[in-house]
C-alpha cells in the first residue's frame, strides 16, 4: 500500500517560535532548494517534475515558488519547504527546521521541557501501538493462541496478502499477554495506558484491553499506527471494541485506510466511503483500492475535510438497511457542506459492501458504482417516499422539494424540478410557488370566523454550501494584505468546519505578520494537516479556471459575502419568530398584531 512518508520518532532540543520560522522560509527559495533534488520545469507559474516520494511516470509533483508550497497530486504530500525536507529525509520538524536553519545561518533556541514532553508522550504512544501491531500480527500468523484468529480470516476469505498489507492481528484470551510483550520491549505502561492498550487492576497491576478479537490497526495519513479496532471473534458484546480518544487519537476525525486510497483515488478519480473496516479491507482485496470506511455511523466534519484533501468526488456506500441508510442521509449533509460531490451506492437489504463484493466479485461491485444516483436525487426520492407513508402530503412534500432544489447552483433548479414534479403528478409552477409566503389572513387563529385554510408557507433556509470557507483562505493565499482589512469583518465562528475555522483563526490573530503569501504558510508550519490543506487549497485555485482575477473581484466577493451574512442573520431572526407564531396558532391563539408585522417585514426584505 502506498504511504506518504512520515517524520521519525525522533526527538530534538530545540524551540522553534514564528520570528525564526518566518526568517528560515523567507531566506529559503523553495523553488531553487527543491529543485536541487528534484528535475522541475516550468509550467507557468509553477514549476512542475516527478514526485521523489512515489513513483511515477507523468509528473504530478507541483511547486510554487510565488506561495511557498508544493503538491503532489499523486500520492496526496503537501507542505513548505521544511514539510518537504521532513518526508524527504525522514526527519521531524525540528530536525528539518535546523537543516535549513544552519544552511541559511540562523541560529535555532533549546526548546522548552513543557514542549518536549508533549512531543514526547505522543512519540511514546506511536512507538507502544507499532510494539502492539506487531505482536498482534504474530500472534495471528504463527502463535497456538491465534488459531481462532486464523479460522475467522479464512471463513470471511482474507487472504495472506491482506493480511499482510493491513497488519491484522489477534488478541488472543489471556489478561496479560500484551502487558508481558510490552513491558520485554521496554513499553512505560503508564503510556500504554494511555494509548488504550492496557488498563490498571484493582489491585495494582495491568491487564490486556482486547481479549478474543481480531485485531485491525488504523494508521494515520502519514504512517503512523494511532488506534486499533477489535472485532469480536464469536459471541460476545460489543462486537467491535474501538480505542477511544488519546493523545493521537480523536474519534470522529480519521478515515480507515485514507493512507493507503489515496494514490487510488487520484486514479479513480474518487473515494468509496463505507462504513466498517471489513467492509474497506474486502474491497481492497477485490482490487478496489479507492475505499475508506468512516469508522461509525455517519460522517463528520472533520472526516469530510480529510477527504477533501485526497478527492473531491465520492461514492457513498453503506448497509443496505434501514440504519445504513439513515446514515448515508446524514452523512451526505456533512459532505455537501463540505463542498464534496456525493453520489449513493444503493445495495439490496441485508448486503452490506464485505458480502455484496464476496458474492458478486468485483465487477458487481462496480456496477453498483455505475448506478449510483447523484445525492440530491437520493435526498428527493427519501422526501418522495414519504408521501407511501399516507401522513405527508403532497403539497408539503413539494416544500420540502423545493427547499433542497434551491441549496443546489441555480442552473440546476428546473432539471430536478421537472424530476420532483412528474414524480408527484404536480405542475413545475406549483413546485415554484410553493415556497411563497402566505398573506396575513393566514395568521388568524384556528377556527376562527372567516380564518383561511391552516396551510403555511415558510421561507426559505440558510444555503448549506458552504464553499465561502475554502474561497476565503485561497483569496488569503493569493492576497494576504486583504486579511488585515477583512479579519473583523469576517469573523472566525462564521467558519463551520472546525478545520478550516481553526486555520482561518490562526491566520485572523497574526495578520499582521502576514504580508507575503509564503508567510501564511510559515504561521502554521509546525502543523502538517493545516499546510496539507491550505496547499490543496492552493492547488486547486491555481490549476481552476481563475476565479478571483484581480484585487477588485476578491474584495467584491468578501464584501458579498458579508451581506450574505448579514441576511443570514435575519432569516435566522426570521425562523425564530416563525416558530412563535407557529406556537401561538397551535395552541389557537390570536397572533399579535406587533408580531404579524414584524413577521411580515421580515419576510418582505427577505423576498427582495
Amino acid at each position: 500500500m502506498q504511504r506518504v512518508p512520515r517524520a521519525p520518532a525522533n526527538h530534538s532540543l530545540v524551540r522553534i517560535d514564528e520570528t525564526t520560522k518566518h526568517e528560515v522560509l523567507a531566506k529559503t527559495d523553495i523553488g531553487e532548494y527543491i529543485g536541487s533534488f528534484v528535475q522541475l520545469r516550468k509550467r507557468g507559474n509553477d514549476l512542475v517534475g516527478l514526485c521523489p516520494f512515489h513513483g511515477e511516470n507523468t509528473p504530478s509533483f507541483h511547486v510554487h515558488p510565488d506561495r511557498g508550497f508544493f503538491k503532489c497530486f499523486g500520492c496526496g504530500a503537501a507542505g513548505d519547504v521544511i514539510r518537504f525536507l521532513q518526508l524527504r529525509d525522514n526527519l521531524s520538524f525540528v530536525e528539518a527546521l535546523t537543516v535549513l536553519a544552519k544552511r541559511v545561518g540562523v541560529e535555532l533556541e533549546p526548546e522548552t521541557p513543557q514542549s518536549a514532553r508533549l512531543r514526547s508522550e505522543k512519540e511514546s504512544i506511536y512507538h507502544a501501538n507499532e510494539v502492539a501491531t506487531a505482536w498482534f500480527h504474530r500472534v495471528l500468523l504463527h502463535e497456538r493462541e491465534g488459531e481462532p484468529g486464523r479460522r475467522y480470516c479464512e471463513r470471511r476469505g482474507l487472504t495472506a496478502e491482506t493480511i499482510a498489507a493491513f497488519s491484522l492481528g489477534y488478541a488472543p484470551d489471556g489478561w496479560e499477554g500484551l502487558v508481558d510483550a510490552l513491558t520485554h520491549a521496554g513499553v512505560d505502561l503508564g503510556v500504554a495506558q494511555r494509548a488504550g492498550l492496557v488498563k490498571a487492576g484493582h489491585r495494582g497491576g495491568y491487564y490486556d484491553v482486547y481479549r478474543g478479537r481480531l485485531m485491525i490497526p488504523t494508521r494515520a495519513t502519514t504512517g503512523e499506527t494511532i488506534a486499533f479496532g477489535g472485532r469480536i471473534i464469536g459471541d460476545g458484546e460489543p462486537k467491535y471494541l474501538n480505542t477511544s480518544t488519546t493523545p493521537v487519537y480523536t474519534k470522529g476525525r480519521h478515515l480507515f485506510a485514507l493512507g493507503a486510497a489515496r494514490r487510488a483515488a487520484q486514479r479513480e478519480g474518487a473515494i468509496v466511503v463505507v462504513e466498517g473496516y471489513l467492509d474497506c479491507i474486502a474491497l481492497h482485496q477485490a482490487g478496489l483500492a479507492h475505499a475508506v470506511a468512516s469508522l461509525g455511523t455517519a460522517f463528520t466534519p472533520e472526516q469530510a475535510q480529510e477527504l477533501g484533501k485526497a478527492t473531491g468526488h465520492v461514492f457513498v456506500c453503506f448497509d443496505g438497511d434501514a440504519a445504513g441508510q439513515a446514515a448515508t442521509a446524514k452523512s451526505v449533509d456533512t459532505l455537501v457542506r463540505a463542498g464534496i460531490a456525493a453520489r449513493i451506492v444503493t445495495l439490496p437489504a441485508g448486503e452490506d459492501p464485505d458480502s455484496y463484493v464476496r458474492t458478486h466479485g468485483a465487477d458487481g461491485f462496480r456496477k453498483r458504482l455505475d448506478e449510483s444516483v447523484p445525492w440530491i436525487q437520493f435526498k428527493l426520492d427519501r422526501e418522495l417516499e414519504a408521501l407511501a407513508s399516507g401522513f405527508t402530503s403532497a403539497a408539503e412534500i413539494a416544500r420540502r422539494a423545493e427547499g433542497l432544489v434551491q441549496a443546489l447552483p441555480r442552473a440546476e433548479w428546473d432539471r430536478w424540478r421537472v424530476y420532483v414534479a412528474s414524480r408527484l403528478g404536480l405542475n413545475i409552477d406549483d413546485l415554484r410557488k410553493s415556497r411563497l409566503v402566505l398573506a396575513p389572513a393566514y395568521y388568524a387563529p384556528k377556527g376562527a370566523p372567516g380564518a383561511a385554510p391552516q396551510a403555511r408557507h415558510v421561507m426559505p433556509t440558510v444555503s448549506d454550501t458552504l464553499s465561502f470557507e475554502r474561497d476565503v483562505l485561497a483569496i488569503i493565499l493569493e492576497e494576504p494584505a486583504l486579511l488585515q482589512a477583512y479579519r473583523d469583518r469576517i469573523p472566525a465562528d462564521r467558519f463551520v468546519d472546525p478545520h478550516l475555522r481553526a486555520i482561518y483563526f490562526a491566520l485572523r490573530e497574526r495578520a499582521e505578520a502576514i504580508l507575503q503569501p509564503a508567510e501564511v504558510f510559515a504561521v502554521l508550519s509546525e502543523d502538517g494537516n493545516a499546510t496539507a490543506t491550505l496547499a490543496a487549497i492552493g492547488s486547486s485555485e491555481r490549476s481552476n479556471t481563475v476565479r478571483f482575477a484581480d484585487t477588485t473581484a476578491r474584495r467584491d466577493f468578501l464584501d458579498r459575502l458579508i451581506e450574505r451574512f448579514a441576511k443570514d442573520d435575519l432569516r435566522r431572526e426570521f425562523s425564530e419568530l416563525d416558530a412563535r407564531v407557529d406556537a401561538l396558532l397551535e395552541t389557537g391563539q390570536v397572533v399579535p398584531a406587533d408580531l404579524r408585522a414584524e413577521h411580515a417585514r421580515l419576510a418582505a426584505v427577505l423576498k427582495k
